[in-house]
């Protein structure tokens, strides 16, 4: 079985958006359905071993990108090796600092906003992180 979850984004320019993930991310497509009028209506791609798809706006169907909403609901997390570098070329490639890259108990983390208005917080997990030493609170 392969990844459980999948994230689906809602993008204004999803050709435009396949180019940066790619460029920013190293994504590989796996394929994607043109529409008559030149939008894309479904599209997925492989980020690492993660799956995820994208499409553009469909306002018929309620399907908004954030740029058309007020704040973020979610933010897309990945964890790599050298979060540095992945940081980089992803400003490289246009996505703006929301958050800066800085060392936290949890790991070396820091958001992004790509140019589609979605957050991306890049990371690299602390093994030893302990998160009762933060005071969460872990299930019984």
């Amino acid at each position: 079985m392969g990844q459980t979850i999948m994230a689906y984004l809602c993008v204004d320019g999803a050709a435009e958006a396949i180019a940066f993930y790619t460029k920013a991310f190293g994504a590989k497509e796996r394929y994607r359905f043109p529409m008559e009028d030149g939008k894309i209506g479904h599209c997925e791609m492989e980020i690492g071993n993660s799956v995820i798809a994208l499409s553009d706006e469909a306002p018929e169907l309620n399907v908004v990108s954030p740029r058309k909403q007020s704040g973020h609901s979610l933010s897309i997390v990945m964890d790599v090796e050298d979060v540095d570098a992945v940081w980089q070329q992803a400003l490289d490639a246009g996505a703006e600092v929301e958050r800066p890259l800085k060392d936290e108990p949890y790991g070396r983390a820091g958001w992004i906003i790509d140019p589609f208005g979605h957050r991306w917080s890049i990371m690299r997990t602390n093994p030893s992180f302990d998160p009762a030493s933060m005071g969460m609170e872990l299930p019984a």
